[in-house]
């Protein structure tokens, strides 16, 4: 007897039929003989559905929905209705994932995963009725669990309410780590250091300002990556095969749509244009583009964080990473930053995986585009490794990192960025001296400066006053020494 999860005897089978013939069929499945041909069939990736739960609750819901239309419109009996329902909000609440077997890049423009969810829903509706799994005559995956509806319509419904779903989780990942970066900018508020342009001395910053730059870089990225959440929102339920409705009650569209919006809490819109929407995957263009995006950007600013943090003798040593694993196997001592490299790759990986979606939109030809698979399984694992990357890039790095304070002010007094806060008060030749000659001697800017007469000590003080350093001046400049410095 097999459990609910479908658990049970070993090497029994039931056989099934299908337009090529009959399969046998583990006893204890709740999938059925389509879903063991496609196991057969693609044996590629080693990823099923059921790797990705948003996608199975997905297929529920939008399974559920259906029921739910169908029978309001009266093309479904209530009694079969009700078991369907039933055993989607099973699945919903996590019952029977691991039922969810199809891996998840297949041809077929998804059908297989299509099949996989009527099956189960179906022989899970039929215990509810006191069948035995794989009694269609009293409830068919097709004719039943799929009526009204077709893979091209229901399969990319599923994929936008599943990404919508991981998007979420993604955006509430994000907003944790900018939140890090943020309470970082607080700490470090009045930590002096030297910024930088090409690998250069640049001017005087804080590190509160440096750490306030990556906190709102991620705020920009959420907005966006919002923004491409909500175009995932218009869908095409309703649509069936190519757009047109057919074998749909004209009324279905709309039902349907309000009983999915219902079920998920979300604000669903049918596209006004089921044709175009049904070969459209520009949404999901889109939304790969703006993941691209933030995996650039995070990558960017796991670059600043190594280069900050290396050394300790032979690198820049501003900032201290959390030692969080011994850094080699020859090198005792040695720490790496290996939670900011992780995140790197996760980027390149992101990337990559935005090439694969624009070639698959690409690629569709006419009323369909056969490779929504294949965009599925990049989006979802670029959501899942950015979502990922993020908690750990929070939890094993920022939140532990620590400002060399007194290494970084020293810098500042010894750098020829300086003098630019100076140039506007002895003017850019006379500033060009001081800074060649700084280089020459090692000799401090401020000390020379004096030196020369070019200002007085509350001057020099007024100007080189880190309030002035790292922002607007907040007094009226001195004129200008005519007299050039001699050289």
């Amino acid at each position: 007897m097999a459990d609910e999860n479908g658990a049970g005897t070993a090497g029994a089978t039931r056989s099934e039929h299908d337009l090529i013939g009959d399969l046998p069929v583990p006893a204890d499945a709740y999938y059925g003989v389509h879903t063991a041909r496609a196991l057969r069939n693609f044996a590629i990736s080693g990823t099923r559905i059921c790797d990705h739960p948003e996608m199975v609750v997905a297929l529920a819901c939008v399974k559920q929905a259906a029921a739910e239309a169908n029978s309001e419109l009266g093309l479904l009996p209530a009694p079969l209705a009700e078991v369907i329902v039933a055993a989607c909000r099973e699945i919903r609440e996590g019952r029977l994932h691991d039922q969810f077997v199809v891996d998840l890049i297949q041809g077929g423009a998804g059908t297989s995963t299509n099949m996989n969810a009527n099956e189960v829903i179906a022989n899970r509706a039929l215990e509810l009725l006191g069948h035995p799994r794989g009694d269609y005559a009293a409830l068919h995956p097709l004719d039943h669990v799929n009526a009204s509806q077709s893979t091209n319509d229901a399969y990319p419904t599923a994929v936008k309410l599943a990404l919508h779903l991981a998007c979420e989780r993604l955006l509430a990942t994000m907003d944790e780590l900018r939140r890090a970066f943020a309470a970082k900018s607080d700490e470090f508020v009045d930590v002096l250091k030297l910024g930088r342009t090409q690998l250069q001395d640049a001017v005087p910053m804080t590190l509160g300002q440096e750490f306030g730059a990556y906190a709102v870089t991620l705020g920009e990225d959420q907005d966006r990556l919002t923004e491409a959440t909500a175009l995932l929102r218009e869908i095409n339920l309703g649509a069936t095969a190519i757009g047109t409705g057919i074998n749909a009650d004209p009324r279905y569209a709309a039902t349907v749509r309000a009983r999915l919006s219902a079920i998920t809490g979300l604000e669903l819109i049918t596209a006004p244009h089921l044709v175009e929407a049904t070969s459209d995957v520009g949404v999901f263009v889109q939304l790969s583009g703006v993941l691209k995006r933030i995996a650039v950007k995070l990558s960017k600013t796991c670059n600043d964080l190594r280069l900050l943090s290396s050394g300790p003798t032979a690198g820049l040593n501003e900032i201290n990473l959390p030692a969080v694993q011994a850094g080699s196997s020859i090198m005792p001592g040695k720490i790496n930053p290996v939670i900011p490299e992780v995140v790197n790759q996760i980027a390149f990986q992101v990337i990559g995986n935005d090439v694969t979606v624009t070639l698959a939109a690409e690629a569709g030809q006419l009323q369909l585009n056969a490779f929504e698979p294949i965009i599925l399984a990049s989006l979802m694992q670029s959501l899942r490794h950015l979502r990922e990357g993020a908690r750990t890039l929070t939890e094993h790095c920022v939140r532990g990192i620590t400002a060399n304070v007194d290494h970084l002010r020293e810098v500042v007094e010894h750098s020829i960025g300086l003098v630019t806060a100076l140039s506007p008060a002895i003017g850019y030749e006379q500033s060009s001296a001081i800074a060649a000659e700084a280089l020459r001697t090692r000799r401090p800017i401020a000390e020379l400066v004096l030196e020369h007469g070019l200002l007085d000590r509350a001057e020099l003080d007024r100007l080189l006053a880190p309030a002035n350093l790292v922002g607007p001046l907040r007094a009226p400049f001195p004129s200008p020494n005519p007299d050039v410095l001699e050289s």
